[in-house]
């Protein structure tokens, strides 16, 4: 299959298909007399392994060690653990952000409680002051 066909497949650019091959993340069935390059039929199914690996956070370097040669050659016990590092690296990002969340969520209550009469610069002060008394 030609990389326009392969493109029209997979709904990504050429360029990314290109990328992903000069990363080696993507296997050139060969190149045909006139330079085209020609790739194998599991290339849109490769290209879509990518594409979902990508958005659910794993980078270029951990999708290729999880790609195998081919199916038959899958990496069980090592993708079950990928999978699962990933899994608990997205639970501590959540922990984190929810963390992060929650001290905005107080900052903002913080400030959105100036007492009546009180300029922005006073209010500002009273806020340093009250984050300053949580740090210690």
């Amino acid at each position: 299959m030609k990389i326009g066909e392969l493109a029209r497949q997979s709904g990504l650019a050429a360029s990314t298909i290109r990328f992903y091959e000069a990363k080696g993340l993507l296997k050139l069935g060969s190149r045909q007399a006139n330079g085209y390059r020609d790739y194998p039929a599991d290339a849109v199914t490769v290209l879509r392994i990518i594409s979902d690996a990508q958005h659910a956070g794993f980078s270029l370097d951990e999708i290729r060690q999880l790609l195998p040669d081919g199916a038959a050659s899958w990496k069980h016990d090592e993708l079950l653990g990928a999978l699962r590092k990933k899994i608990a690296d997205i639970e501590a990002l959540e922990q984190r952000l929810a963390r992060s969340k929650a001290e905005l969520l107080s900052l903002v209550d913080l400030i959105g409680a100036k007492p009546a009469g009180v300029d922005c610069a006073e209010n500002a002060a009273r806020v340093m002051a009250t984050l300053g008394d949580r740090k210690r």
